[in-house]
């Protein structure tokens, strides 16, 4: 799966978010990516983490091993 793509399906599916999807390993299964977004507000980070989760729906059985997720609101990303 395309990185590319990882980002449109992460920002497309949660309110006014930006990610940035690296791939730290170099192969094509792991992945890394932060998220920014007001929805993560008042959230746990296990609930933060299950939106973007929801967000990459059966990519995440199908096409992508393991994801190293960082998520911020856009007021704790700017500190």
């Amino acid at each position: 799966m395309e990185i590319d793509e990882v980002e449109r399906l992460i920002e497309s599916n949660i309110e006014d978010a930006r990610a940035t999807v690296t791939r730290p390993r170099g192969d094509d299964d792991h992945l890394a990516a932060v998220v920014v977004s007001p929805a993560f507000a008042d959230r746990t980070l296990v609930d933060q983490h299950r939106l973007v989760y929801d967000a990459l729906g059966e990519h995440m059985t199908e096409d992508i091993h393991a994801i190293e997720l960082k998520t911020h609101t856009p007021e704790q990303y700017d500190r």
